[in-house]
């Protein structure tokens, strides 16, 4: 398995190595260690973080391949996973010189993203790489089917859905919001993800809590990291809102559950600024359902599916703060109502699980094991 992350965080990396380690591969995952990296060790998966000079930008993903390639091309293996497309490349080569089949598992619609539409010429790079080796692809894996049919309509390869859904959650005993220090007379709003980046809503979000725009007892916590962390901090001293807006750095996935289902609303309102953000489908917005919280959304075609299909929360029309706070006290105002989001948030999570995803990935792993 190859990442271009520091894999402690990846959840659904980590989850499909969980599922193929059940169907009895032995399991070695390959990412970077940056410099705030947590520590991290498997008792099962075999761990190695490549320690690079370069952190972004063009040396960094060269030195990652170029170190990928000769990592994989020393190694022996029956089979090859590569995750996203700044991993596809060198998987590729070793695959075709080794000779062993490779999946490649893509988890958004990369060349699509808001950090290449804004470099045409990184991007066109990617494009390359991807109009070569996409098309001699068999087993192709994405997270839902508007990115599905996009690469179908590109390059005729059949692509199966995995939706990056959250295993079924389990809360533990006892866990309250005094055992956190979250206060009980207050609802709690929250924004958590390990990627807070640029045109994620965070900013807006922040805004929309200002005391003109009437939102009444009522905190906003942020867990996580992401490209915007440190300048959503400061926004929100600029703003005077430290008080009311709070923030939690990233925390293990079991941990992070925990404070989830301890809040009233789940907030993820990324905006469709690129082909990427119009057909994602964040990962925070199942983590919320799972853990049976109503969600405030903005209203991407596949999030708007999930949202207004299970009937768990609402969705904005615009990421005009004060049209933002207007939403929160919506949510807020009919109880009965809110109740009703939240129980179909708890009957949802049932069927938005990992476990129902797995038996798309036994379809195509099963046929590459019996082949091995």
């Amino acid at each position: 398995m190859s990442v271009t992350n520091d894999i402690a965080t990846d959840q659904r990396v980590l989850k499909v190595s969980d599922f193929l380690h059940r169907k009895g591969f032995d399991i070695s995952i390959a990412g970077r260690k940056k410099p705030d990296s947590p520590a991290f060790e498997h008792a099962v998966f075999h761990i190695f973080r490549f320690k690079l000079w370069f952190h972004k930008g063009f040396l960094f993903y060269a030195a990652y391949n170029i170190r990928l390639f000769f990592f994989l091309l020393f190694r022996k293996f029956d089979l090859l996973v590569a995750n996203d497309l700044d991993t596809l490349l060198p998987n590729y080569l070793v695959s075709r010189i080794k000779r062993v089949p490779l999946v490649y598992d893509t988890h958004e619609y990369f060349t699509g993203s808001t950090e290449l539409m804004d470099r045409p010429m990184v991007r066109k790079t990617w494009v390359r790489i991807e109009k070569w080796i996409f098309p001699r692809l068999k087993h192709v894996f994405t997270v839902n089917q508007s990115i599905a049919d996009l690469y179908e309509k590109e390059y005729g390869v059949k692509v199966r859905v995995v939706r990056n859904l959250p295993k079924r959650f389990l809360p533990a005993n006892g866990l309250t919001r005094k055992d956190i220090d979250w206060p009980e007379d207050k609802k709690i709003v929250l924004m958590q993800g390990g990627a807070i980046n640029i045109d994620r809503g965070a900013e807006e979000l922040i805004h929309a809590m200002k005391p003109t725009y009437g939102i009444e007892n009522v905190l906003l916590y942020f867990i996580g990291s992401g490209d915007v962390w440190e300048e959503i901090h400061e926004l929100t001293k600029k703003l005077h809102l430290t008080q009311t807006v709070k923030f939690i750095p990233r925390m293990p996935y079991q941990k992070l559950m925990q404070y989830t289902a301890l809040a009233d609303l789940g907030v993820s309102i990324d905006k469709p600024v690129s082909p990427n953000y119009k057909y994602s489908l964040p990962n925070k917005l199942f983590d919320y359902i799972g853990a049976g919280v109503p969600v405030l959304a903005s209203p991407l075609v596949e999030v708007k599916n999930i949202v207004k299909g299970y009937n768990v929360g609402d969705c904005i029309e615009s990421h005009d703060p004060e049209h933002i706070a207007e939403k929160i006290r919506f949510m807020f105002s009919d109880q009965k109502r809110y109740n009703i989001w939240r129980e179909n948030a708890k009957k949802a999570a049932a069927e938005l699980c990992w476990e129902n995803e797995e038996t798309v990935l036994s379809e195509v792993y099963d046929k590459i094991r019996s082949a091995l």
